[in-house]
C-alpha cells in the first residue's frame, strides 16, 4: 500500500540546481480493503504489469542531503469502492497528483531511466501543475503521467513500453 502523502505543492525552500537522476518505480495498486486489494497484492507480486501503479523518483546526483522526491498521479481516494468500479466501467474519478520524500531509492522496483539537468523537482511541479486531473483508468492514468513526466525530464518517450519490453533488466541504460 503506497503511504499516504499531500498534493503536489510549491516548493517551500531553494533547493541546489544541478543534476537529478530519474528513475521509474512500481508499487501494488490500491483497492478496497477485502478481495479486491488481494488481487491487486497478487498480481504485484507475480509482476503482472496491467497491476502496478507507476511513479516517477528523483535523486539529486550526486547524492546531497537531500532526500529523493516522488511524482504520481492516482485516484484521491483509491480504496474507495466508486474508485473501484470505475476502473471497470472506465468512468472518470477525481485524481490528485502527489509528491513526498523517500528516504532512499527502492532497489527491486524501480529503473533508472535518465539523468536531468537543472532543477528536475521544479520541472516536475510545473508539470504536475497543468496535469488535468479527471482520471480514467486506461486512458489518462499513473501509466501517462509517468510517461509525460519522464518525458519532459528526460526526452525518453513512451519509458514504461521500454521498460515493459525490457522488464527482464533492472536497470534502463541513460
Amino acid at each position: 500500500m503506497a503511504p499516504a502523502s499531500t498534493p503536489a505543492t510549491p516548493k517551500a525552500a531553494a533547493r541546489p540546481a544541478g543534476r537529478y537522476a530519474v528513475y521509474v518505480a512500481a508499487v501494488p495498486l490500491r483497492a478496497p480493503q477485502g478481495p479486491a486489494q488481494a488481487l491487486m497484492s497478487a498480481g504485484y507480486s507475480l509482476g503482472l504489469w496491467d497491476l502496478q501503479h507507476f511513479m516517477v523518483l528523483l535523486r539529486p546526483d550526486p547524492p546531497r542531503t537531500q532526500a529523493p522526491l516522488v511524482f504520481d498521479f492516482q485516484p484521491r481516494d483509491p480504496e474507495d469502492a466508486l474508485a473501484a468500479l470505475s476502473v471497470l466501467t472506465r468512468s472518470k474519478i477525481p485524481g490528485v497528483v502527489r509528491r513526498r520524500k523517500l528516504r532512499r531509492i527502492p532497489d527491486r522496483t524501480s529503473w533508472f531511466v535518465g539523468i536531468c539537468d537543472g532543477d528536475a523537482a521544479d520541472a516536475a511541479e510545473r508539470f504536475s501543475e497543468r496535469w488535468p486531473t479527471d482520471l480514467v483508468v486506461g486512458e489518462h492514468d499513473c501509466r501517462d503521467y509517468t510517461n509525460g513526466l519522464v518525458e519532459v525530464l528526460t526526452g525518453e518517450k513512451r519509458v514504461l513500453e521500454s521498460l515493459r519490453s525490457s522488464s527482464s533488466s533492472n536497470e534502463v541504460a541513460p
